[in-house]
């Protein structure tokens, strides 16, 4: 099976999260499994266009210890994290690595209100970047360019070959 995460700001702007569901509905008719986190904005766009192909992963106290050493070495400040922040950065990492940890997705589509590795969405892309795993931020025009050279590619390989 194939994963993506659809990720991001809660403050993801109407229009993008417009394109979150439309991109969502491609790559579910392609075959492909959303991983977000049920939160508003960017994460309920996807959900919305992926229907039922999705993994939703919600923080709760307790996820597998492996999340809690991820948190602890990719969060630049995790002494600061009170209990929900500190669930809701462990279930960053599974929705990248999945439940066991050894399942990544394929890549991350995500808007960040800079462009950047910032906010909670932060945390999945630093651990989607140590894993090589291609990150399209939908702020960056250049990554949006490259969205669609990557959806053309994921629905020929679908549908064409």
């Amino acid at each position: 099976m194939k994963y993506y995460a659809g990720i991001g700001s809660r403050a993801t702007p109407d229009d993008i999260c417009e394109q979150m569901t439309e991109y969502a509905k491609v790559l579910m008719n392609c075959g492909m499994t959303l991983r977000s986190g049920g939160a508003q904005g960017a994460d309920r766009a996807f959900e919305q266009g992926a229907v039922n192909r999705a993994e939703i992963i919600l923080p709760r106290p307790d996820l597998p210890l492996w999340t809690e050493v991820f948190t602890m070495h990719f969060h630049p400040n995790p002494s600061a994290l009170k209990p929900m922040g500190w669930q809701l950065m462990c279930r960053n990492a599974i929705q990248i690595l999945g439940q066991d940890g050894n399942t990544p997705v394929d890549f991350v589509l995500c808007w960040t209100a800079d462009g950047k590795a910032s906010g909670g969405t932060g945390q999945a892309i630093r651990i989607a970047q140590a894993f090589d795993i291609p990150v399209y931020n939908l702020y960056n025009a250049s990554d949006t360019a490259e969205v669609s050279e990557l959806l053309y590619t994921i629905y020929n390989k679908a549908y064409v070959e």
